[in-house]
This record gives structure tokens, sequence and C-alpha cells, in this order.
């Protein structure tokens, strides 16, 4: 007489084709909120970006790449010294300038303030400015003019070789993008952008 071995039940088979399904929808999610948050920061918090001129030299130059942040000017007005990212205003838009093309300068003067340039110094309200981060003192002249409010009068560093101000005129507020704060790029000239004035 012969006894039946008592069957084992079988485990469950893992489907394999589910499980890599699972996988790849779970990368896709993954993905996509990478991609969500990507956007938020550069369009709400901070960008980079590259310098592609002299126009900042000796301060930044042709090649650097910064940090620049969106956040602080929600909470603060701009304040001189500072370098800051913005789109063309519209007399350089007209000059044949692309909204998206944007510029690097750094403030000298805010609205309500007087610029003038004599005898190679930059004057803000009759007092001249001490600056010994730019290259060399600007070969030009220009009459005393009145920033009107809620506009900036900005300059490269490399006076005599800056698409800025003095050239174009005022820039409106609304216009800037950002405030560089950070070099990333080359790696031998990593950190923070100091502002001065």
């Amino acid at each position: 007489m012969t006894i039946d071995k008592e069957k084992e039940p079988l485990e469950p088979v893992s489907d394999s084709k589910n499980n890599t399904w699972q996988a790849i929808w779970e990368n896709v999610q993954i993905l996509v909120i990478a991609v969500i948050l990507a956007f938020i920061i550069r369009t709400f918090i901070a960008e980079p970006r590259y310098i592609p001129s002299e126009s900042m030299y000796p301060t930044l130059e042709t090649g650097d790449r910064l940090v620049v942040e969106k956040v602080s000017y929600h909470f603060h007005p701009p304040h001189h010294g500072d370098i800051i990212v913005f789109e063309p205003p519209i007399q350089l838009q007209l000059q044949g300038y692309e909204k998206a093309q944007a510029f690097i300068k750094r403030i000298v003067a805010t609205g309500g303030e007087t610029v003038a340039v004599k005898d190679g110094k930059v004057y803000v309200n009759n007092q001249p400015l001490e600056e010994d981060y730019i290259l060399e003192s600007p070969n030009y002249n220009l009459q005393s003019v009145e920033v009107p409010e809620g506009y900036l009068f900005v300059m490269g560093d490399n006076r005599n070789n800056s698409n800025d101000s003095h050239v174009w005129g005022f820039l409106p507020e609304k216009n800037i993008i950002g405030h560089a704060v950070f070099r990333f790029f080359p790696f031998n000239r990593l950190g923070t952008i100091v502002n001065n004035q």
C-alpha cells in the first residue's frame, strides 16, 4: 500500500513584468517631480547664468558661471553696488537686442539720485564714488541726470567697454531678473560675489 505524499503548496510566482512597469512608473514620477522642482527653483528662486562679455571685468570675467538669486528684492529694494542681471530695457530692444538676452551690470544710483561722470570720476548726488573694483577710470563725460523713481542707473565695471546706462539711459526696476551672488565656475575663483559701494 502506498501513501501519497501530501502535496506542498506552491509559492506564488512574482510577476516580474508588473515589477518592471512599477519601477519604470516610479522613475517617471521622480523625473517629473525633479523637472517641476527645477522649473520652480529657476523661475522663482535662483538660476545659473553665463558671462558672455568683458563689460564687468575685472570683477567678472568672460566665461564665469554665476548663481543669480531672485528672492531678496521681494523683501528690500535694490542697493548701491549690487550686481544685477536684467532684461534689456525697451531702448536696447529697439536696437535689436532680444528680451531674453540678459545683461549684467552694477547699480550705481537709484530713483531720486543724480549721476554725473566728469574728469574720470562717477558722481552720485555730487559725491565722487570710490571705485577700487573698476578696470580703469571712465574716459567720457556725462552731464548730471536725475534717476526717476522706479528706475536705476547701472554701469559695467569695465567702464570704457560697457553698453550701460551712460549709453542707453535708465533701467526700470521691473526688468531685474535677480542679484548675482555666487560664482561656481571656474573652480579656482569659486566664491561669493562681493558687492561694493
